[in-house]
């Protein structure tokens, strides 16, 4: 597999350049003159403006700009923050853990969830437990993410007292306390795509159940669970490794809001803070991480391909 996979970094290379490109353009096409809003109250001077213009090397060429910061970040300097004057890289290792361990959590809610209820859902096809999984399916996809967030607050939090309302305990300084605050938040997260794999799952199980090596399989003997588990769920967990790779890297960008919600200081609230004060540095710095680990996401689910069905190892 050493082959496949060195080919597939090989492949990489180019997105993760585009991914450079775009990062750098879309902080161009946000208004306003980041030089005028740094200046604050001697915005009027124009010598100010032009010191800090030449500081920030705005008065060069967008491409001699691009250049400088893209050897700057291989070299692992993202720049420093305009308004906190720290390192962004700084600034996102600070808060890269605190969103990974939320986003791994939703995700554990979302498999947990969403892949046994897909299955239940298509074994049982027309029963009650059908039923019942497609409402939960529609629930997780109906519900707003953030309205979700608040009636839990006021439920768990407010009324029966069970979960701390908000806030964020590091995992290095208490365990239990870091996951009662993240409990909360991560399966709000991870509802909707709990709802997303569940209705993905049951589709592939449902055609999977109608292969030839299903009925082969039962013909010989096998229990209706080992059918279900070593043959039909295998091969339909195809398409689903793909959608929960993708589901992955959507939870490590799309926390912004359960993030405000339950006053979590993790990337989403930092980008957030960033885009209010217009800091650009940290703007590309989290967009630019966040988008390389969608990428090497999509390469572990690459791989997870070759370990589920052997066929695919040789390709």
């Amino acid at each position: 597999m050493q082959g496949p996979i060195g080919a597939r970094l090989v492949q990489l290379l180019p997105t993760i350049l585009l991914v450079t490109i775009i990062v750098f353009a879309l902080q161009q096409l946000m208004p306003g003159d980041p030089a005028v809003m740094l200046a604050g109250d001697a915005a009027g001077d124009p010598r100010v403006v032009a010191a800090i213009r030449d500081e920030l090397l705005l008065n060069r060429p967008i491409w001699a700009q691009y250049l400088h910061w893209l050897f700057a970040a291989l070299h692992g300097n993202l720049g420093y923050s305009w308004r906190l004057s720290e390192p962004v890289s700084e600034l996102i290792a600070q808060k890269l853990p605190v969103t990974l361990q939320l986003s791994v959590m939703a995700f554990f809610f979302s498999v947990v969830i969403g892949v046994p209820a897909g299955v239940i859902s298509a074994v049982k096809q027309g029963t009650a437990w059908d039923w019942l999984a497609n409402a939960i399916g529609l629930f997780g996809l109906s519900i707003p993410t953030f309205w979700l967030g608040i009636v839990l607050i006021l439920f768990v939090s407010v009324d029966l007292g069970w979960l701390p309302p908000s806030g964020y305990v590091p995992l290095s300084q208490d365990f239990w306390r870091s996951l009662a605050t993240t409990i909360m938040p991560a399966f709000v997260l991870g509802n909707a795509i709990a709802a997303i794999l569940m209705r993905h799952t049951r589709s592939a199980m449902l055609v999977a159940l109608q292969q030839d090596y299903v009925r082969t399989a039962r013909a010989k003997g096998l229990s209706e669970r080992k059918v279900v588990l070593r043959h039909a769920l295998r091969n339909a967990l195809i398409p689903v490794v793909t959608l929960a790779g993708l589901q992955l890297g959507t939870l490590l960008s799309g926390a912004v809001l359960t993030e405000q919600v339950f006053d979590i200081p993790g990337i989403g609230k930092l980008v957030v803070d960033a885009v209010f004060n217009r800091d650009y540095p940290v703007i590309q710095g989290v967009v630019l991480v966040t988008g390389l680990l969608y990428v090497l996401i999509n390469l572990a689910t690459d791989v997870l391909y070759a370990v589920i069905n052997p066929r695919l190892r040789g390709q």
